[in-house]
């Protein structure tokens, strides 16, 4: 039996708090261990509990949301809520699971924490190194996989979780894009973006600041277009 994923809500609405709460309790395996309307309260809540999922609101007085969670030293899993669109890019460089805009739906949220879901059940999953160059053991679940380094296209942060993506499969392993990259071979791989290292070799091609891997559009930060150029064999 899957233990409960334990959820914290931080809004200042009050009818925010309620709607969304009645909405996580017909979810199964939710449970919601406390609420705030004070991010400073919910900061120090935070980082002395476990908490699997974060419902963050963004426009808060005192403190936003973007500000707390940038405070966090031990980030949850974090699906931001909001009642104004326009913080997608914040969101996308903070690495959240999910950016869910007011009013709340049932399928909506829904939707969001099954992708959360999909994140916690491979929190035990981990990187193993070995002296070989040409391959990463993976523990999927209860699974210990190798995986071929030329079968990796590209690597994805995602909060405190990577995901490492193969031909049509991907594996969701908790750690940070630098851990990855130590065990990487260099002339190989290449961080383009706070949020992406891919394989060069998988690159189909560039337009502008974007990368397309094996169909997937991924961005270039500015300052990594320029080494990422002179790595290429260019005509």
């Amino acid at each position: 039996m899957e233990r409960p994923v334990n959820c914290l809500i931080v809004d200042d609405n009050k009818v925010s708090r309620m709607l969304l709460q009645q909405i996580l309790e017909k979810i199964n395996g939710i449970t919601i261990i406390e609420e705030f309307d004070d991010p400073l309260k919910a900061k120090t809540f935070i980082e002395s509990n476990d908490i699997d999922i974060l419902f963050l609101d963004i426009e808060m007085p005192g403190l936003s949301g973007l500000e707390l969670l940038r405070m966090l030293h031990k980030r949850p899993l974090t699906i931001f809520t909001t009642g104004k669109q326009g913080y997608a890019v914040e969101a996308f460089e903070l690495n959240v699971v999910d950016y869910i805009v007011k009013p709340f739906t049932l399928a909506r949220v829904l939707h969001a924490v099954e992708r959360a879901k999909e994140l916690l059940s491979n929190e035990n999953v981990k990187i193993g190194k070995v002296e070989a160059s040409d391959f990463v053991f993976v523990k999927d679940n209860k699974v210990i996989r190798k995986v071929k380094m030329s079968d990796i296209l590209w690597i994805e942060a995602k909060g405190d979780y990577i995901k490492i993506h193969v031909p049509q499969k991907s594996y969701v392993v908790h750690g940070s894009l630098k851990a990855i990259e130590d065990k990487l071979p260099s002339q190989n791989f290449m961080r383009i973006h706070r949020s992406y290292t891919i394989a060069l070799d998988k690159i189909d091609y560039i337009e502008d600041r974007i990368v397309y891997v094996h169909g997937q559009a991924i961005p270039i930060s500015e300052s990594n277009k320029d080494a990422l150029l002179k790595s290429l064999q260019l005509l």
